[in-house]
């Protein structure tokens, strides 16, 4: 059942919290058990890079939670800044991920970011807002608070004629995402029995 949900940007002293969150958003997530194969190193892992996520957007981009307690986070990269240059990754502490992974799991990471960022450059070369990062805390999913959290920057998109992008491994996730505007641009697998997933592109408004 949806209930009313008052969004806001996240701040600073909310970082943290939000990683929690993301991370038990993200528990389940095909992509991250790929990656984070060993559930003890997932266990640390996790909520760490969610909280890295959490920083680079609220840096380099905009992070939108609920106005009460966390119930979720949208992180979004803006147009022009989609990419992620190593110097933003340095500053955000990102370069810690092959210790705090393990390197067989980073090796993992780096395969699938460069395919994601093929597939990415492919769909979208114009200018445009990623949506790098969107989780709910489990006891909160169906609810509408995803849809809510993606609502600022989609109705900013339609404003300035921009389009949107996003990945996904969850295939619950693709009508949700469709029921907001975006269409499948890509379904495949990752290698080496990784996950299936879907690249999304939601087209800029006339």
């Amino acid at each position: 059942m949806a209930i009313a949900t008052q969004v806001v940007r996240m701040t600073e002293a909310q970082i943290a919290e939000s990683g929690r969150v993301l991370a038990r958003a993200f528990e389940d997530d095909p992509l991250m058990n790929y990656i984070l194969a060993d559930e003890s190193k997932r266990a640390t892992a996790l909520p760490w890079f969610m909280t890295k996520g959490a920083t680079y957007g609220h840096k380099y981009g905009e992070v939108y939670t609920t106005s009460d307690t966390i119930a979720g986070n949208a992180v979004w990269l803006p147009p022009g800044e989609t990419k992620m240059p190593m110097s933003r990754m340095i500053a955000t502490g990102m370069l810690l991920a092959p210790f705090k992974f393990g390197m067989k799991s980073f090796g993992r990471f780096n395969k699938v970011i460069s395919i994601f960022d093929h597939l990415h450059e492919e769909a979208v070369p114009e200018k445009h807002w990623y949506l790098m990062l969107l989780g709910v805390d489990p006891p909160r999913q169906g609810q509408g608070v995803g849809g809510a959290l993606i609502q600022p920057i989609l109705a900013r998109a339609d404003a300035d004629r921009l389009p949107c992008y996003l990945e996904t491994q969850k295939q619950i996730n693709v009508p949700f995402y469709q029921r907001h505007g975006f269409a499948v641009v890509v379904e495949s697998d990752l290698p080496d029995n990784g996950p299936h997933y879907w690249t999304m592109k939601r087209p800029a408004r006339a």
